[in-house]
């Protein structure tokens, strides 16, 4: 059964950035379910998995504009360390903001006396992203998975 819409895939995969250090790996773990055609992975890892079946390993490389964005330098700003409330910022550290559009995360990038330099891109946006993928089991979705637009765990239960 060839990765369409509407279909389970459980992959591995291993996740490299262009200097070859591993971001993220699915090794030694269980594998990642998802539902094909839902917008629940990377867009440029939905294509590269599109016609894929059960024991294709292969390699994809996804530009920033298919995985996580491009930066965007509007999304760094300098705010007041006082905005944290009593938490003294370190950088590294995320937290949760909001505006008319919606809660996202920021990360804090510096601290520099009083203000605070948060980063509320994505710390993989601008990133070109290489994965080794493994495709271990391709099934057909239930009605409820469809409909929830997720997968319901291996086999189609919750």
């Amino acid at each position: 059964m060839q990765i369409s819409s509407e279909k389970v895939v459980a992959i591995h995969y291993t996740l490299k950035d262009n200097t070859g250090q591993t971001l993220d790996s699915s090794e030694g773990k269980q594998p990642l379910y998802y539902l094909h055609g839902f917008g629940n992975l990377i867009p440029g890892m939905e294509e590269g998995l599109e016609g894929k079946q059960t024991g294709d390993a292969f390699q994809v490389t996804i530009a920033p504009e298919k995985g996580y964005g491009l930066r965007n330098e509007d999304y760094v700003q300098q705010v007041p360390v006082d905005a944290f409330g009593g938490t003294i910022p370190q950088v590294g550290m995320q937290f949760q903001a909001g505006n008319d559009e919606g809660r996202y995360i920021v990360t804090v990038a510096a601290v520099d006396g009083d203000l605070v330099t948060v980063d509320a891109n994505h710390p993989l946006a601008g990133v070109e992203l290489h994965f080794s993928v493994e495709v271990i089991e391709v099934r057909e979705a239930t009605a409820d998975e469809i409909a929830h637009g997720h997968v319901h765990g291996p086999g189609g239960a919750h």
